[in-house]
């Protein structure tokens, strides 16, 4: 892969991230050379914004709350118009170095290509035993509701073709961490490819988590439950 010709957007959502942004972005453009960075920032009170700039992002004020609503107002932006667009934490569990094996899955003919921490050579150092089986749970229950065969439902580490993305963004709602589960549940009804990508999740180097295992935990399954009836 030519890494300075490829059309790519990486979108980062943020809220005070200032000790992790600049070694995500500067290790992005070290992997691919000039990307187009768009961080999402929801509004946070300590230098992600200044450092961002710095590391020459363009920054989007997010005007709502929560992950997902961050991520549906980048994927609705007139700037985000990449042939492939990427998403990724900015708090270091996430490797940029595997990015280009997400762009190969798409170049490859998948039109979303996920990272899965429980395939062959994947894990997570991360994970919390109540997570891993939450997680289990989730990704049990949408492949017997839908047919499919993920192994992995709520890692936001993922990769879209511009196509693929613009179809999938206009039947997108989910404001929180349940937006991962819908886009793996909204991809298979809109019948797109999606191919798993063997991804090590890294302890958070950087900040403090927004997950709350038990609420966001319920709120994945409400969407589900709701999904089965939309």
């Amino acid at each position: 892969m030519d890494r300075n010709r490829i059309d790519i957007t990486v979108i980062v959502p943020t809220l005070n991230e200032e000790e992790g942004i600049g070694p995500t972005l500067k290790e992005l453009r070290d992997v691919l050379g000039d990307p187009y960075l768009l961080v999402v920032d929801g509004n946070s009170t300590d230098n992600t914004i200044k450092i961002a700039k710095d590391m020459g992002a363009e920054i989007l004020i997010q005007k709502g709350k929560g992950k997902g609503d961050a991520l549906l107002e980048a994927f609705r932006y007139n700037r985000v118009n990449s042939n492939y667009v990427v998403m990724i934490d900015a708090d270091g569990s996430m490797d940029p170095k595997e990015v280009p094996s997400f762009i190969q899955a798409l170049k490859s003919g998948a039109d979303i290509a996920k990272g899965s921490r429980f395939l062959p050579n994947a894990h997570s150092k991360d994970l919390s035993l109540i997570r891993r089986i939450g997680n289990r749970i989730m990704v049990s229950l949408v492949n017997l509701i839908w047919s499919t065969n993920y192994t992995d439902l709520c890692y936001g580490f993922m990769a879209f073709k511009k196509e693929a993305l613009k179809s999938l963004s206009k039947y997108l709602s989910s404001r929180g961490f349940e937006i991962e589960t819908e886009i793996c549940i909204k991809a298979k009804k809109l019948g797109l490819k999606v191919v798993e990508v063997p991804s090590v999740e890294l302890k958070r180097k950087y900040g403090r988590s927004h997950l709350r295992t038990f609420r966001d935990g319920l709120r994945i399954l409400v969407k589900i439950i709701r999904e089965i009836f939309d």
